[in-house]
């Protein structure tokens, strides 16, 4: 370097501030929290981070060596068959997108309404999520899966009869090997009344349940309601993706009709952020050894999967389809579309604090859209004839689409879509998926 080439000693030129990786604005402000109020942070809305996820896979539709289906001549079948290994009366949806459990108490009695009112004009199904059954949601659901969960709230035999299926929640998605917040200013007289609990009363659920220990007793319990729903009912187990192998093994060992796997992406219920964001593995990650169970044990398609966890679209859809699954099932998407987060209420969300598509604090109980909300002034915001008829119009698109891509990869039927049908754009979910890497023929550890 020459002498009229070096800075000057007086030169005040500085390199721009960088942030840390690790210690980014956003751990930088959780920390300054935590040092103020000496407690973990809860919200819901699920994860945020980026994870492998469907986007990161591709299908090869046909062209000369696959022969696609004319859309206006040619049907391409979405109806699915749920529950037909033990129970008398298995569902029969005319779609495979169903709507997953959310709580009366997390969300508003218009809000189950809607969900319901949705559900049915689409031919599939809806859950009650823990808390038990409301009449709105019983009486506008055509088909409709009892969820029962380790903190046992609201839970009726009555209403077990009543249901269309039950599901047994070992774990969510959110939270595998936790239990959910539900905090007081929602705990509202009538949610009160249901959960036999105190008004406005912060509470959290259980972690696991009471009245067993391991896959032996949860037979056993699988058995006793059969018992008291006469053997007509499908009995579901729900499953947080971490062990997929092995928990999806077990559940069927313990004799579930259907096994519910739900991926770190899912989640409105609310829980310690901690547990959102790091613990859990992603869908995306868990349906291959999930079906791999499946077909180890000859039970794949006998024992129909459910999966969910960041079903967005009808790609979502019809990927998870094709790596396996059976049906999907869907919870923000569906407060999305009966009106959530919803930019007409922008300056609602910010004096919340938070922004239109970006708030999370469904369990502060003070949603302006009325759907995550025990405040009656604001639940009467939400009509549940439009919601739900909002949501029906979404489960059709969500559909269509998925017809789309099954009769460009030559398929008559969803379920025909198979794993040869799809390519996989990076390292990551060519090995979580063992779909070959784009232009090759080769995944991680081929």
């Amino acid at each position: 370097m020459t002498a009229a080439t070096q800075p000057s000693p007086d030169s005040t030129a500085r390199t721009p501030p960088r942030f840390s990786a690790n210690f980014d604005p956003a751990a930088l402000a959780e920390i300054r929290r935590a040092a103020a109020t000496g407690i973990y942070d809860i919200r819901g809305a699920g994860t945020k981070r980026r994870l492998p996820h469907f986007d990161d896979l591709l299908f090869l539709g046909a062209s000369i060596s696959r022969y696609p289906l004319e859309g206006y001549r040619e049907k391409c079948a979405t109806d699915v068959l749920l529950g037909a290994r033990f129970a008398r009366k298995p569902l029969h949806l005319q779609i495979p997108v169903t709507i997953a459990g959310m709580s009366f108490g997390a969300l508003s009695a218009n809000a189950k309404e809607a969900l319901g009112r949705g559900a049915s004009i689409a031919g599939t199904s809806t859950t009650t999520g823990d808390g038990g059954m409301t009449p709105e949601e019983r009486g506008q659901s055509k088909t409709l899966v009892y969820q029962y969960l380790p903190s046992r709230y609201g839970m009726n035999p009555d209403h077990l009869r009543q249901a269309d299926a039950i599901e047994i929640v070992v774990g969510q998605g959110a939270k595998p090997g936790g239990g959910g917040m539900l905090l007081g200013q929602k705990i509202s007289p009538r949610v009160a009344r249901m959960r036999c609990l105190p008004e406005g009363i912060d509470q959290r659920s259980a972690c696991r349940h009471p009245d067993w220990t391991g896959p032996d007793d949860l037979e056993i319990k699988i058995h006793e309601l059969r018992e008291i729903t006469d053997w007509e009912k499908p009995i579901y187990v729900k499953l947080g993706a971490t062990r997929p192998y092995y928990d999806v093994a077990l559940a069927v060992k313990a004799g579930a009709d259907v096994v519910v796997l739900d991926g770190m992406q899912g989640g409105t219920a609310a829980t310690q952020e901690v547990f959102i964001e790091h613990v859990g593995i992603p869908i995306l990650a868990a349906i291959r050894p999930a079906v791999q169970a499946l077909q180890d044990l000859g039970m794949h398609r006998k024992v129909q999967l459910i999966v969910s966890g960041g079903i967005r679209n009808g790609a979502d859809v019809a990927k998870a389809l094709a790596l396996g699954a059976d049906a999907v099932a869907i919870g923000t998407a569906a407060l999305v579309a009966l009106g959530d987060n919803d930019p007409r209420y922008e300056e609602e969300y910010r004096q919340l604090g938070s922004t239109a598509g970006a708030y999370d604090d469904w369990h502060e109980g003070k949603d302006p859209a009325g759907i995550t909300t025990q405040d009656p002034a604001l639940a009467a915001r939400l009509d549940p004839v439009l919601a739900g008829r909002r949501l029906a119009n979404y489960l059709a698109v969500l559909t269509m689409e998925a017809q789309i891509i099954a009769r460009a990869c030559g398929k008559s039927h969803l379920h025909h879509l198979e794993p040869e049908d799809l390519a996989a754009l990076t390292l990551e979910a060519a090995a979580m998926t063992q779909i070959p890497l784009a232009g090759t023929a080769w995944y991680p550890g081929k």
